[in-house]
């Protein structure tokens, strides 16, 4: 009989995309009643050891009864997930709620038994592990927050998954069962574990795309030209080291091999003994699918789609490309693509261009990312181009353009190339960031390895590009980059700078601070660098001027004096031509400064030059990087492997350095005050802030506030609190806000200012006069009943009628700097904390700082110090500083509020006077919502096919 339990609405955001250990891909759902043949079937492939395993006794296979009972849950109390491939069941997962006797129960129980089954050959992608994520993310939606399971002590693997996930366990044995009891809560241990497993998992996906064993190019016609044709011969010529195939369902039987390749009709037809492991796509995009079910039938790993008429085409399009994910995923294969460009590896292991660039790219260090095919082309010339623009250029490790990126994104190749041993820089261009919270997380663990450079296109037109769906944001763009910069990305406007940056990162060790010797030829040259230094906040030394009689030998001497200075940390060589010389005096001054420059080897060197073409080619030569020559990073000295006893080596042992030469000093001084940014936010970032607990912090107390306000005003959509439930809630944290009275007439006015004592300020609380003293709704200091009245009476005779314009009184607070400061969760970034100056400063100018929440005790000082009228703060003028650690400890608190109840979307503290001593709060908004069913907690999920 069915209960009314039976019938609980199917929970359909619990169905999720995601990536196992081996980097192929699987579905998690629940189970339901129409499952009952899945579920025998896979049964039938479990070995009896796994079945014996599950069950504690031989248990062959499923009774009816079983069958029924695996498949009816209520999503509530009982509840089972299935882990699918070509929708096909390979794992199973229930809890079912118990009470402390161990028999079933319901809320508010909140003990689970949990028990896993996974097919044998599946065992050891990671599926269990993923599972624990998702039944743990289930159970504490539905208020449960203990596991409890019983594995036989033999079940070696299963114990293993329990104690690898990072819960803190507690372990009995009894009856010859080991068991197991957890809280399921996250804690920094699990989400560290979450976090790594993530990383290992989305790398690998991104790996088997672009280290293939071989390739299959489906869609190859017989004559030169065409895309499919293109990719194949870009392959060929490239060297690619794997197996190629030809495929073309129009092939004949008479036709065996294109050019060389092996021809195939269908990937069907390719000899099975041999893998296919990545398929380049390249057919209309009706027959798409058919194409993808004979690659995921095949056991093919990846597809790169450079079909279009997708997303970017209309409606229409955007529901074929959500299906052409959807369809990739159910057979476990993860999308370049579609619409993109391709994808390069060029590692001689390797030798992938499966790609539309006609030519291979030079080797190197740099990794480069673009979701524009026209950007990448322009990327991929600029960097193999040799003279005419910033020379000494480096090559490419990997190269991907996602086109659409409607599955893999650059979320997934920074977790490649964090830990890729080919790449020492990443280059990124981007016009949309699917998931801002998750990007910010990434770029911060990979810029404290590597450099991280980003120029983001389509930043001012308010919309997503065409074919790209993202999280809408209430931020705006300055936001947004502030927040990518705290985490360590370096940001720069153009693909000019995005190159000239990311060679000086991958040819030049980092600066150790922003004080740079000039010198060079040319005085005029040499002012303006002085200049344009100071503009990029670096701190620049008298440039020396060598005249234009200067030989090769005076040029080498002045840069090895430069960088033998202690209190220099970076050289900037500018260099103009004289008349008469040609080639072979090119030569000698790149030789004498490349010979310079490795005297200094944890110093960068930088050149500017005008109109000398022949010294950046023989920068290049001097330094052997010629097109054929291995691009051998430099060995960097940072703050974490520099010691008291570093010396620099010995020049015979020094490797080649190239030195980038810029045309332009602007350019070169740019390039280098975001590699001087960047080394300062690494070594701030090696000593991180800590997150202080506070007292007269009452958690549990604001926790069973916002339940009870929430079930009072029953919106889903959320509400604004009234001001003396924000004062309620805002004091568990120990944030005090002063009380206001209401005024709506003379005597009430005067009533209220005798319970607050004289003096008072008399204000008005309409929407259109808040916060705007200029209008003259605020009047202060009224120290007796008498000037109360006329104010009052003033007021309203100015401004409108009480009713309109809701007057308050309010005792006075001492006088000081009135600030603001807010928090807000927003859909895209996260929980933002945000401060800056009440009024015109951060309203009509925007000088207003960001910092993500949690934020530590630096981000608090930094966030108060960050924001243009921060002197004023500080005792700009002759003016006393006023308690900026109260205000820093004001910050933390709101942060902590925000982030230890997700039900908090929006504080307003406006304005927050800050005095000598002390600090008031005078005004505080608060707005609650109910918080999502998945958060930044919740388990590692690909995003939804769009």
């Amino acid at each position: 009989m069915e209960t009314p339990s039976d019938r609980h609405v199917y929970p359909a955001h619990w169905e999720a995309d995601v990536v196992l250990r081996d980097g192929g891909t699987a579905r998690i759902r629940p189970i339901t009643t129409a499952d009952a043949e899945h579920l025998t079937s896979f049964y039938e492939q479990v070995s009896d050891e796994s079945k014996y395993y599950r069950f504690f006794a031989p248990y062959p296979r499923l009774s009816a009864k079983d069958v029924h009972r695996f498949t009816h849950h209520d999503y509530v109390d009982r509840v089972g997930l299935a882990v699918t491939v070509g929708g096909e069941f390979i794992a199973t997962v229930r809890y079912d709620r118990i009470n402390a006797q161990g028999m079933p129960a319901t809320a508010p129980a909140d003990e689970a038994e949990v028990a896993f089954l996974v097919q044998d050959a599946h065992q050891g992608r990671g599926v269990a592990s993923a599972l624990l994520e998702h039944i743990a993310a289930v159970a504490r939606e539905r208020g449960i927050r203990r596991f409890a399971a019983e594995v036989l002590p033999a079940n070696s693997k299963m114990i293993k998954v329990f104690r690898d996930a990072g819960y803190t366990q507690k372990r009995s044995f009894e009856d010859g069962v080991v068991r197991l009891e957890f809280d399921i809560e996250p804690t920094e241990a699990s989400l560290a574990v979450q976090h790594a497993r993530e990383q290992r998992a989305e790398a690998r996906s991104v790996q088997r795309l672009l280290a293939p064993g071989s390739v299959a190019v489906i869609g190859v016609g017989r004559a030169a030209g065409g895309v499919g044709r293109s990719v194949l011969d870009n392959l060929k010529d490239a060297g690619f080291t794997g197996r190629l195939y030809a495929v073309n369902q129009a092939f004949g039987d008479d036709v065996t091999e294109i050019d060389g390749v092996p021809a195939h009709r269908s990937v069907h037809d390719i000899d099975p003994a041999e893998t296919v492991d990545l398929a380049v796509v390249a057919v209309p995009a009706p027959d798409v699918p058919e194409v993808v079910a004979e690659c995921g039938e095949r056991g093919v790993q990846g597809l790169v789609v450079v079909s279009a008429g997708y997303a970017e085409s209309g409606d229409e399009g955007r529901e074929r490309q959500r299906a052409l994910v959807r369809q990739a995923r159910s057979y476990g294969m993860r999308i370049v693509g579609p619409n993109a460009f391709g994808v390069v590896n060029t590692s001689p292991e390797v030798r992938l261009n499966a790609s539309l660039a006609p030519e291979m790219p030079r080797p190197g260090r740099i990794g480069l990312f673009a979701q524009s095919g026209a950007i990448g082309i322009a990327l991929l010339s600029r960097l193999h181009r040799r003279g005419g623009g910033v020379t000494g250029a480096s090559g490419v490790s990997t190269f991907v353009s996602a086109g659409n990126r409607a599955d893999v994104s650059g979320n997934d190749v920074l977790q490649y190339w964090y830990d890729d041993a080919d790449t020492d820089v990443a280059l990124m261009y981007l016009e949309s960031i699917g998931n801002p919270r998750k990007f910010t997380r990434l770029a911060r663990r990979t810029a404290a390895a590597k450099p991280l450079v980003v120029v983001q296109g389509a930043r001012h037109s308010g919309i997503a590009p065409t074919g790209h769906a993202v999280r809408a944001t209430r931020l705006p763009y300055a936001t947004v980059s502030a927040l990518l910069r705290q985490a360590g990305v370096i940001r720069v406007d153009t693909i000019t700078e995005l190159v000239d940056t990311g060679l000086l990162l991958a040819r030049q060790p980092l600066p150790e601070g922003p004080r740079v010797a000039i010198l060079g030829n040319s005085e005029s040259l040499g002012l303006l660098t002085y200049d344009v230094c100071l503009s990029e906040g670096l701190r620049p030394k008298p440039p020396l001027d060598l005249t234009t009689a200067a030989s090769a030998a005076d040029f080498r001497a002045a840069l090895e004096q430069a960088l033998a200075d202690e209190k220099t940390d970076a050289v900037v060589v500018t260099a103009i031509p004289a008349v008469g010389e040609g080639p072979s005096e090119d030569a000698e001054l790149a030789a004498a400064l490349s010979a310079a420059a490795a005297t200094g080897p944890t110093k960068p060197v930088l050149v500017v030059h005008v109109e000398l073409g022949g010294l950046a080619e023989a920068l290049s030569a001097a330094a052997s990087t010629g097109p054929n020559a291995p691009d051998t990073p430099p060995q960097r000295t940072t703050p974490e492997t520099a010691s008291e006893d570093t010396q620099p080596p010995a020049e015979a042992e020094l490797a080649p350095r190239l030195i980038p030469a810029y045309p332009a000093a602007e350019r070169a001084v740019r390039a280098l005050s975001q590699v001087a940014k960047y080394a300062q936010w690494r070594r701030d970032a090696a000593a991180p802030g800590k997150v202080p607990e506070y007292d007269h912090v009452d958690e549990q107390g604001a926790a069973e506030l916002i339940t009870e306000l929430l079930a009072e005003e029953g919106d889903p959509r959320g509400a604004d609190l009234a001001p003396e439930d924000a004062r309620a809630l805002l004091s568990r944290y120990g944030i005090d806000v002063r009380s206001t009275l209401p005024a709506p007439g003379p005597d009430e006015a005067a009533q209220a200012a005798q319970e607050l004592g004289y003096p008072v300020a008399l204000k008005t609380t309409a929407p259109h006069l808040r916060h705007r003293p200029d209008l003259g709704g605020v009047r202060l200091d009224l120290s007796s009943e008498g000037e109360l009245r006329r104010a009052y009476a003033d007021l309203t005779r100015r401004l409108g009628k009480p009713a309109e314009l809701r007057p308050v009184v309010q005792s006075m607070a001492p006088r000081g700097v009135d600030t603001v400061v807010r928090a807000v969760i927003d859909p895209a970034a996260g929980a933002v904390l945000s401060f800056g100056l009440a009024g015109a400063a951060s309203e009509l100018l925007g000088d207003t700082a960001h910092r993500l929440i949690p934020a530590t005790d630096k981000d608090a000082q930094a966030i108060v110090r960050s924001i243009k009228t921060s002197p004023i703060l500080f005792g700009w003028r002759g003016a006393a500083p006023v308690d900026t650690p109260a205000l820093e400890e004001l910050l933390q608190r709101v942060s902590c509020l925000v982030d230890d109840h997700p039900e908090v979307v929006g504080v307003a503290l406006e304005p927050v006077v800050v005095a000598e001593r002390g600090l008031t709060v005078l005004g505080a908004s608060v707005r609650l919502a109910p918080p999502p069913a998945r958060d930044d907690l919740g388990p590692r999920t690909l995003p939804a096919a769009y």
